[in-house]
């Protein structure tokens, strides 16, 4: 798993929308979540430091993003090396499936 850390007041604050199956697991959570990260894998770590576990049900041991859950950042699908800029919004879905 990635190492937490705290980043600075210097980092960009970010907007994190996650979907309702999601902060329905984390009493509390709102679906619009602003924090600073530089990184899509550094705003799941600070998911993860207000909502322990909730990085887990988004990232993998390996590390990487959950096979059924899609991270997009400006439209792009997004992996957690991804770069995020100030004002960047990440948005987290679930994957639908069915026939």
């Amino acid at each position: 798993m990635a190492e937490l850390r705290i980043e600075p007041e210097t980092t960009p604050a970010v907007v994190v929308r996650l979907p309702t199956v999601l902060t329905m697991l984390f009493p509390g959570a709102p679906q619009r979540v602003e924090l600073r990260a530089g990184t899509v894998a550094q705003a799941i770590d600070g998911l993860n430091q207000r909502w322990p576990g909730m990085g887990d049900r988004i990232r993998d041991t390996r590390p990487a993003i959950r096979r059924h859950i899609n991270i997009f950042v400006g439209g792009r699908r997004a992996t957690l090396e991804t770069p995020l800029s100030p004002g960047t919004e990440v948005i987290v879905l679930t994957a639908i499936s069915g026939g």
